[in-house]
């Protein structure tokens, strides 16, 4: 059964809607292939207004945010950085790739070389015109060996940045990479205005709203652009960004009119909320999954029958339903989602099994295991309950988890990447290059879980260079299955987008699944409708 057939069984069969089926289809390039009789009925959205002040909360966000986007960690500086900024390509609605402050790109014989046409006349918000020295310079500072960058990993790949007048851009890779493009939508590589080869600030962009104010952590004002370079886009005049971590408080900040719109609803009380008359919500399926990633450096975790004993000690399908309240599907150790293109659907699915991890455990000369796995509901609603549910789950092996509540702020700078096991989430990645280069290849630096397995490596370089589909498709299989089998991750749930907003705002039938709140595009692609 190929992908289309797939998704149109799922919907068939009521396990996926009608807006999640094109949402998949969207995403995996496939929207032109669905059957008539489904797209010709797709209704049409309002046309959007001009004016008003939008009000967005969301879950994440730290007193040690930063406004530089090399230190992209939270979902608050996630979706300033892609409303304050613009980069040279975006994801659209429907997955596909587009350009943004590239006009067009190619690349030569292979993939190695990419040429980037920059658009004329733009121009960030101080008044300084947007040029090649202002590309090289942004992209530059992801590299060396003191960087901090996200992205690191991926420009360390590039050789070479040179400029042919202002307004184009030549790149020069070690080895081809067929997806490179997308990898520059990354909102960590925002282009900032430069001088004499150096970023001069941070908290100037040239995306379709200007920063007004921030407060890290808590609360960041947005003033529209008036001279943003797309005029399809960015309706509301002022709006703001708030971090409300507490589930609850999020949505009675949505009833009470406090907040337009808020994001990652409590799957467990969505339905309730959604009988609110002036209240819509919208569940939107995309990459997003969460997962508990083992430092594979640090004992006992650098025994893979230690984790493969964890692995099985889990009841995926009841952490769904109870925390996630059967708003996704149950993972499978490894990050790749079925909104994917290179998904391997053939990949036997793990399941709860406490007798087969008590056989790892006594290969790994144990009879009992005790481990302390660290949470916070800061993540996303119900991190802690599912650690608690792990927990109990996990008796059954032999196996001992003691959850460790830790506090919401500075989760991704003191506990995330440093204890020996903690929860976490990802949004996940537009491509299987992106996904697994940035969260499990051997030089990231958000390879959370500290694995290096030589053989996925090298496969990860092959395929990032296969132009042939087959060839790449086969790799990517393999990958999944070597992650499963071998990484530090327990990959419990691909979550969906679970987002809620009142009566007044308006909304594009097609809402993005790439990242939460329109794929982070939300103050550009939504409105106020009075």
């Amino acid at each position: 059964m190929n992908t289309l057939q797939r998704l149109l069984s799922l919907f068939e069969k009521g396990q996926i809607s009608r807006r999640e089926l094109f949402q998949h289809a969207g995403l995996v390039g496939l929207s032109a292939a669905l059957p008539a009789a489904l797209t010709s009925t797709q209704a049409v959205a309002a046309s959007p207004k001009t004016g008003g002040h939008l009000r967005v909360a969301t879950v994440q966000g730290s007193t040690t945010d930063s406004l530089d986007p090399i230190q992209t960690t939270s979902g608050h500086t996630n979706f300033l950085f892609y409303s304050i900024h613009s980069q040279l390509t975006e994801v659209a609605s429907d997955g596909s790739l587009q350009p943004m402050l590239a006009e067009s790109y190619e690349h030569g014989t292979d993939s190695s070389e990419w040429v980037f046409k920059l658009r004329k006349g733009v121009e960030f918000h101080n008044g300084k015109s947007v040029t090649s020295e202002d590309i090289i310079a942004s992209l530059l500072r992801h590299q060396g060996e003191d960087s901090a960058s996200a992205m690191k990993s991926f420009m360390e790949e590039v050789t070479s940045i040179t400029a042919d007048g202002d307004y184009i851009v030549k790149l020069k890779l070690k080895s081809p990479s067929v997806d490179f493009p997308v990898i520059l939508s990354a909102s960590s590589l925002s282009i900032l205005p430069s001088k004499d080869g150096k970023v001069t600030e941070y908290d100037v962009g040239c995306g379709s709203y200007a920063l007004d104010s921030f407060e890290a952590g808590q609360l960041s004002k947005l003033k529209k652009n008036g001279n943003f370079y797309l005029n399809d886009r960015a309706f509301v005049d002022t709006a703001e960004i708030l971090t409300i971590a507490d589930s609850t408080a999020r949505q009675n900040a949505l009833v009470t009119g406090a907040v337009d719109v808020i994001g990652d609803v409590d799957p467990n009380t969505a339905k309730l909320l959604g009988r609110n008359g002036d209240i819509t919500v919208l569940d939107v399926t995309g990459t997003q999954h969460y997962t508990f990633p083992m430092r594979t450096d640090l004992a006992p975790f650098d025994n893979n029958d230690v984790r493969m004993a964890l692995k099985l000690s889990m009841d995926r399908n009841e952490i769904l339903e109870k925390v996630l309240g059967g708003h996704g599907i149950v993972g499978n150790d490894h990050p790749i989602s079925p909104a994917n293109r290179f998904f391997n659907a053939e990949l036997e699915q793990r399941q709860y099994d406490p007798e087969k991890a008590k056989w790892h455990l006594k290969q790994a000369g144990l009879s009992t295991l005790k481990v302390k796995l660290s949470a916070s509901d800061g993540l996303y609603p119900g991190a802690v309950d599912a650690a608690v549910l792990f927990s109990e789950h996990a008796k059954s092996s032999g196996i001992e988890i003691t959850p460790n509540r830790v506090p919401d702020d500075g989760y991704w700078s003191d506990v995330w990447l440093k204890h020996p096991w903690s929860a976490s989430y990802w949004s996940g990645r537009p491509t299987e290059d992106w996904m697994f280069t940035q969260g499990y290849s051997a030089e990231s630096n958000w390879n959370e879980t500290y694995w290096q397995n030589e053989k996925f490596n090298k496969l990860l370089v092959a395929a990032r260079a296969e132009l042939d589909d087959s060839k790449r498709r086969d790799m990517y299989y393999e990958m999944q299955a070597i992650c499963r089998d071998d990484c530090g991750s327990v990959v419990h749930s691909f979550a969906n987008h679970i987002s809620a907003h009142n009566g007044n705002v308006g909304a594009p039938e097609q809402v993005a699944g790439n990242w939460e709140f329109d794929g982070y595009k939300l103050l550009e692609r939504w409105w106020m409708n009075s």
